[in-house]
């Protein structure tokens, strides 16, 4: 958990439904014949759902790839259902049990569970949610050949989904801009409106399989210097010791101006990708020298130079 609050801001919510299943998870007083836990993480993008589950798999495993994750908008067609259960009997394939789940990682070990990640979810067909039924009901999944079942019940099952997020973003947008916004009447409205769009897209036996459904708030500005920090300390890990990067005030304006909600944590990395990565580049290109450097602003642009120590 200190790793997930030193790397997700703005989700104290979602991270104390987190906390509270890994509690039940240590003490092991969960149902034995169903998966560790099933959460359905909701929201716009870039708010932290994927990343939560790469940071746990980080935690537990050592690897933030350390987990078997399933792109489900790559399984738009029903007959995509075999890539997961394997294909039918007097189909190629069928004798070897091929499936796109990764036993290793869903199984975890004695001491870690495995953790699973179906990222984007209400891309997928309807006949491949349906192929989940099973996995999320009783924590098993034998393959449609037979020839094997793939244990889910050591594992940690998370659900990502968008759906409903643009609506409650373009909503919250046009209040704020209105008298309403003094009413606080936000919060209430938009998780209405998200489960309506999930109970629309979802069938009733699907989401009565789910343990946990988590609301995901949107990163607005006043999170920005703490997201912008963590980048930095990302950024002075790969520097290394010997070269480390401080950004001044009018730089940490310029990295976070105009920021738009819709697209999260990410437009701010994006920056920090496009924009202060290529500056210094420039300043270690220019200089083999190592110490403190520090970004600025000049002439519209972000330019890094090296730091000069005080005299004496």
């Amino acid at each position: 958990m200190e790793l997930l609050r030193a790397r997700i801001v703005g989700q104290d919510a979602a991270l104390a439904a987190v906390e509270a299943q890994l509690k039940v998870l240590k003490v092991d007083i969960g149902e034995r014949e169903r998966p560790l836990g099933v959460n359905l993480f909701m929201g716009p993008t870039g708010v932290g759902k994927t990343e939560i589950v790469r940071l746990l798999a980080q935690a537990l495993h050592g690897r933030a790839d350390a987990l078997c994750r399933i792109d489900m908008q790559t399984l738009a067609q029903e007959h995509y259902a075999a890539a997961l259960t394997g294909a039918p009997p007097g189909y190629v394939g069928s004798k070897e049990g091929v499936s796109l789940f990764d036993s290793e990682l869903i199984q975890g070990s004695y001491s870690r569970p495995g953790i699973v990640l179906f990222d984007e979810l209400e891309k997928a067909s309807d006949e491949v949610l349906r192929s989940l039924l099973g996995i999320l009901e009783n924590g098993q999944l034998t393959l449609t050949g037979g020839s094997r079942t793939l244990d889910f019940r050591n594992s940690l099952i998370f659900m990502t989904s968008n759906i409903g997020a643009r609506q409650a973003i373009t909503r919250r947008q046009r209040l704020n801009r209105g008298w309403r916004r003094l009413l606080g009447w936000f919060t209430e409205a938009e998780t209405a409106l998200l489960e309506r769009a999930l109970h629309k897209r979802f069938e009733p036996e699907f989401l009565n399989r789910i343990d946990r459904i988590l609301v995901f708030d949107p990163i607005e500005g006043r999170w920005l210097d703490a997201l912008l920090d963590i980048e930095l300390a990302k950024l002075n890990q790969r520097l290394g010791a010997h070269r480390q990067l401080s950004v001044d005030e009018l730089a940490r304006a310029w990295l976070g101006r105009k920021h738009d909600s819709r697209f999260g944590a990410r437009a701010l990395v994006r920056r920090v990708r496009i924009e202060l990565e290529p500056a210094i580049a420039d300043c270690l290109l220019a200089s083999a020298e190592t110490g403190q450097m520090i970004a600025t602003v000049q002439d519209q642009r972000l330019v890094v130079r090296r730091q000069k120590c005080p005299s004496g």
